[in-house]
């Protein structure tokens, strides 16, 4: 992972929440339908555990995502991600009822973003990121590019500077250190 700059590990200590985009930043934005209309997803369990790491360490995360699927659901709960939201557009609707609910301000999110569909969140958030296989312009509106492609590490890669920035990455470690 590469080293990022004072300014930025400022901006990513004041997170205390992570919003992410499902379809091109969980997934690696392939949809596969089978024979009977059924839509399947990959999901990196790397991402997973970055998710689930920053949910022992105190943060919340939530799916906001612009096409439903059967699959986030339980991929959701494997990663106990605080709250789901599907088939929304624009998302920036619920972003503003998510900082009210939680009493937050926009510097505190950071959000993780590959399309379009994500730009207008990506201009409010605080932390606005974009995975290296994002849209030209999801990549110009972004704080920070991941080096991971997303569903291939780039959530896991956030999670990681999330908490290094804020000093937890060795207590998350120890987690798993005993």
């Amino acid at each position: 992972m590469k080293k990022v700059s004072k300014k930025i590990a400022d901006k990513f200590r004041k997170v205390k929440f992570l919003l992410l985009d499902v379809d091109g930043v969980l997934t690696d934005g392939r949809i596969i339908y089978d024979s009977n209309g059924y839509d399947s997803k990959f999901y990196d369990v790397h991402d997973g555990l970055g998710v689930i790491l920053l949910g022992m360490m105190g943060f919340k995360t939530i799916l906001i995502t612009a096409k439903g699927s059967k699959s986030i659901l339980p991929r959701a709960r494997d990663m106990r991600v605080e709250a789901v939201y599907e088939n929304i557009l624009p998302k920036t609707k619920v972003y503003e009822k998510i900082l009210k609910k939680y009493g937050l301000k926009d510097e505190e999110i950071c959000f993780v973003g590959d399309d379009l569909v994500d730009l207008c969140v990506l201009k409010k958030a605080g932390v606005p990121i974009a995975t290296h296989n994002a849209a030209y312009e999801i990549k110009r509106a972004a704080l920070y590019v991941t080096q991971k492609d997303g569903g291939r590490g780039a959530v896991r890669e956030v999670a990681e500077l999330i908490l290094k920035s804020k000093g937890l990455w060795n207590k998350a470690l120890a987690i798993y250190n005993t």
